[in-house]
């Protein structure tokens, strides 16, 4: 699995106030409400509203981000289609932030379990509206999806087994290192990650990547000492060592990635309003501490108030 995987805060001031600032500073344009007049037919928030629901891509076996709740009941009268998770049947931290927004925009949150690597790769089909998945703000990814106001933002670190020597990421130049396969981490590992507004250094010179589907594996891997580092969200590692793995995180991290939220831009409905809004929607729950209690809820830790001094006039998205 691809990666889900620093202060100003942003003061929300309305969904209107929102719309223009995001007009201004990523691009986005419209209001962050439907007018009355909106056609759901072409206009991708009038159709959220219209519909009744907000359709949030998910993974139900990632947590602390994302996972499914076995023992819940399904939502009674749930507008939400049967091939859908609602919303007492997902849980993390993820799924919170899915769950707060579409409170916010006045409709019932949607699930719907996917690859994540089918979410990066854009050309949705309306399958969902928006993925947040842990999903990090790149300038390739930026080729195929909007991305919106940061969420939370975390460090990638490098997990060794506990017992041995390495104390520092310079201790691994040459090391067998591993990483998700076609995430950021694989790509700062190949030197071939960009972070729009970020300049990266290079602590390991020369690793011997080794790449995996999904992060648990390559944490097992370090675990059982057949290969020597896993570089990871920090999150994900720090679930790792909750559950008992022979793991030590090095404390020094290798890079910053803000979470973001994801948009199809293949889409064929305006994107601009339903972008402003989520941005409205997103800096609300930032600067009223929502997303911030959902953080140390969820990581044991404020993840949140860093993402939300996060300047988006620097991404320069520009959204029709």
């Amino acid at each position: 699995m691809t990666t889900r995987i620093g202060s100003r805060r942003s003061i929300f001031l309305g969904l209107v106030m929102a719309a223009t600032l995001a007009g201004c500073n990523s691009g986005s344009t419209g209001s962050s409400a439907a007018s009355p007049a909106a056609d759901p037919t072409k206009d991708k928030l009038a159709q959220v509203q219209a519909r009744g629901t907000l359709v949030l891509f998910t993974d139900p076996a990632y947590p602390p981000q994302s996972m499914k709740v076995d023992t819940a009941a399904r939502a009674a009268n749930t507008k939400c289609a049967p091939n859908q998770l609602t919303s007492p049947e997902m849980d993390g931290y993820d799924v919170e932030t899915g769950k707060l927004v579409a409170a916010k925009l006045g409709v019932e949150p949607c699930f719907v379990a996917a690859p994540f690597d089918e979410v990066i790769a854009g050309a949705w089909g309306d399958r969902f509206d928006v993925a947040w998945g842990s999903g990090a703000m790149t300038t390739s990814r930026m080729e195929k999806l909007y991305v919106t106001q940061p969420y939370y933002t975390t460090p990638a670190n490098f997990f060794v087994k506990k017992s041995s020597s390495y104390q520092s990421p310079a201790d691994l130049s040459g090391k067998q290192v591993g990483a998700c396969s076609g995430c950021t981490h694989e790509q700062y590992l190949r030197k071939t990650l960009a972070l729009p507004g970020e300049t990266l250094t290079y602590a390991v010179t020369d690793p011997k990547i080794v790449t995996f589907a999904h992060e648990p594996p390559g944490l097992d891997a370090v675990a059982a000492g057949k290969i020597d580092a896993f570089l990871c969200s920090q999150p994900v590692g720090a679930e790792a060592i909750a559950k008992g793995g022979d793991l030590r995180m090095l404390d020094t991290p290798a890079f910053y990635t803000f979470k973001t939220g994801y948009v199809d831009r293949s889409m064929t409905l305006a994107p601009g309003p339903f972008l402003a809004a989520i941005d409205g929607a997103i800096r609300d729950l930032e600067a009223g501490g929502q997303l911030k209690a959902a953080s140390t809820k969820y990581f044991g830790t404020d993840y949140v108030t860093a993402a939300a001094a996060f300047d988006m006039a620097k991404v320069e998205q520009k959204v029709p």
